[in-house]
């Protein structure tokens, strides 16, 4: 296997049942973050059991419906993730649930290794904390579910991010693979969909690159239900096409109590951050919601 291999996991590469796709952090080969995406038949139902894990329940397109601990929670979901954000469901660890649907639907199910049991908890979609990066052609749009609000989990962090097509996202490349005043050590997921046009699928491209001392290569083309996993090095730009809109889920975990996302650029291209400020936010966005205010462009 190589590292390509090893690291990009194209569609149904992990599928098993149910399961589109099922990368527990055993299958990344690290301590934990982890991914299943679920496809609910129509009336179809799964039970779901956390184990070590703590989840979130976010529907990609469809409803659905959790019945645990004695209760039962409506989500509205969601037609897909172009066209709104959605309500969403968090799970601690050891909690046994059914999700059913009745007209089907798909379920990301992002986890991460906890050690904290906390409460059930539901989040409506306007609690949903959205955002702007970037400007010109690095627009894009960050809808965060259990990151930089008020969220509660243990390690888990997890945000979606739209991308306009021809623009470029995860840009400056960044890392977080150390633990010091500026960064914190987060394995890190991208699960991929894009736009189709109107003849077929569309496609995008993704980067990851390492160190002198930690080298680690991935320059490789990306579609619908593609997942990389990074682990460390700098990962970025991620690049839709143009005419093809680009969507990635990224599901963050790593050893720190802190639950705090923070990351440092490759220095060579931090430098761009500063051309931002003559530019302004590409006027395709927001895509998915209002954004109330602008938000920071770092």
């Amino acid at each position: 296997m190589t590292e390509t291999d090893d690291l990009l996991l194209r569609a149904g590469d992990t599928a098993h049942g149910p399961y589109a796709l099922d990368v527990t952090p055993e299958r990344a080969g690290w301590r934990f973050s982890g991914l299943k995406v679920l496809r609910l038949a129509p009336g179809g139902s799964e039970e779901l059991s956390t184990g070590e894990d703590e989840v979130l329940v976010l529907p990609l397109s469809g409803a659905c419906t959790v019945e645990v601990d004695g209760r039962t929670i409506e989500l509205a979901g969601r037609p897909d993730v172009f066209t709104a954000v959605t309500d969403y469901l968090y799970l601690p660890l050891g909690t046994t649930a059914r999700l059913s649907s009745v007209d089907g639907g798909t379920v990301a199910l992002p986890t991460a290794r906890a050690t904290r049991r906390l409460p059930v908890s539901y989040q409506g979609a306007d609690k949903v904390r959205t955002e702007l990066r970037g400007a010109g052609q690095a627009s894009r749009q960050v809808n965060n579910y259990a990151l930089a609000n008020d969220v509660e989990t243990d390690h888990l962090l997890v945000c979606e991010v739209l991308t306009p097509g021809g623009n470029w996202s995860s840009y400056p490349p960044h890392k977080h693979d150390e633990h010091t005043q500026d960064e914190r050590e987060l394995e890190e997921i991208y699960y991929f969909d894009v736009r189709p046009g109107p003849d077929g699928p569309g496609f995008a491209f993704h980067r990851t690159y390492g160190t002198p001392d930690r080298p680690i290569e991935i320059a490789a083309e990306v579609r619908a239900g593609d997942v990389v996993l990074t682990p460390h090095g700098y990962h970025g730009p991620s690049m839709a096409a143009p005419g093809y809109d680009l969507y990635y889920l990224n599901v963050m975990a790593g050893p720190a109590e802190d639950r705090t996302w923070m990351m440092t650029d490759d220095p060579s291209h931090t430098w761009v951050r500063a051309t931002w400020e003559s530019l302004e936010v590409d006027p395709r966005l927001p895509m998915t919601r209002p954004v109330e205010q602008r938000e920071d462009r770092a």
